[in-house]
């Protein structure tokens, strides 16, 4: 299933206090403190829908990062936007909020762990990139990373059950330079942090029976596993980003479903032939298309 969706995907004006938009609605900055730094979609997302940001900005000094999720509260009902994702807007219920942390997020179902009830967020524990919490199992783990498919480079979508995103915009990049090339191959294999900047994290829930879905947490072209089960779609579900602690600024990127525009086939036989994105700069193409295919296309396109 590829989610077929035609809306521009925006913050809802509803969010904490300390948190800002820009005029476009896709990018916001939490402009002081650590906390009040609450974000919703604008509109519910559909099944299979990721909510994608990208982290644009980092603030040091603060322990923590990055929450993300799915709330079945529609924004406008609540009387004050909670001041944490986790555990205040939690607590109210039908909220269901992953921490992002620097090494563990990936959920492991182990056999013989019992079934979450509905709406619960799963037992398993976070790993990331395959380390576990107390840094035992490495060399297991290590052999993991080895046999896992090569298709992760070469596929041009995620997959994810019975749903089908396009990759194209699910890996970060770093800003063009003299090391934009190695940085690129980092963002790509998840060996820099998820909590680095441009790193690009997303939300989506996929249906799972009658009425019922499974939330995921990509981060960087990689599905974390399910992090909550059982989630009833009866009524609209919203997402949900806590622009928290160290992370100081996100912004929204656009996934395209179907077919892709004109401008992204280009770009992208473009990006087929050359050795790294620096190499752009080599080629007698016009100034505004190569920075297009570097920068990925930052503007926000015509309406």
């Amino acid at each position: 299933m590829e989610p077929v969706s035609d809306q521009f995907m925006q913050f809802h004006p509803i969010h904490g206090t300390n948190v800002r938009l820009d005029h476009s609605g896709t990018q916001a900055t939490r402009v002081e403190s650590f906390a009040n730094g609450v974000c919703f979609s604008k509109c519910p997302l559909k099944p299979g829908e990721i909510f994608l940001i990208e982290i644009e900005d980092k603030e040091m000094g603060w322990c923590g990062h990055l929450r993300i999720g799915l709330t079945a509260r529609d924004p406008r009902s609540l009387e004050v936007v909670p001041e944490y994702s986790i555990p205040n807007l939690t607590d109210l219920g039908d909220s269901w909020i992953f921490a992002i942390t620097r090494n563990h997020n990936k959920i492991i179902e182990e056999d013989g762990v019992i079934e979450p009830r509905q709406g619960e967020l799963v037992g398993g524990r976070r790993l990331g990139r395959g380390e576990e919490e107390d840094g035992a199992g490495d060399q297991g783990d290590e052999a993991a990373r080895n046999t896992k498919p090569k298709t992760f480079f070469t596929d041009t979508h995620l997959y994810i059950e019975n749903v089908r995103i396009p990759r194209d915009k699910l890996v970060g990049r770093s800003r063009p330079g003299r090391y934009s090339h190695i940085l690129d191959d980092l963002y790509k294999t998840n060996a820099l942090p998820p909590t680095a900047r441009r790193s690009r994290i997303g939300v989506l829930y996929v249906p799972r029976g009658e009425g019922l879905a499974d939330m995921h947490i990509v981060i960087n072209g990689e599905d974390m596993g399910a992090s909550a089960k059982g989630i009833s779609t009866v009524g609209p579900l919203y997402a949900v980003v806590d622009v928290f602690a160290a992370t100081k600024c996100v912004r929204i990127v656009q996934v395209e479903y179907g077919f892709s525009s004109l401008q992204t086939l280009c770009r992208k036989a473009i990006q087929k032939h050359i050795v790294h994105r620096m190499a752009i700069d080599w080629l007698e193409l016009p100034e505004a298309l190569k920075h297009y295919c570097k920068l990925r296309a930052r503007h926000i396109p015509s309406r």
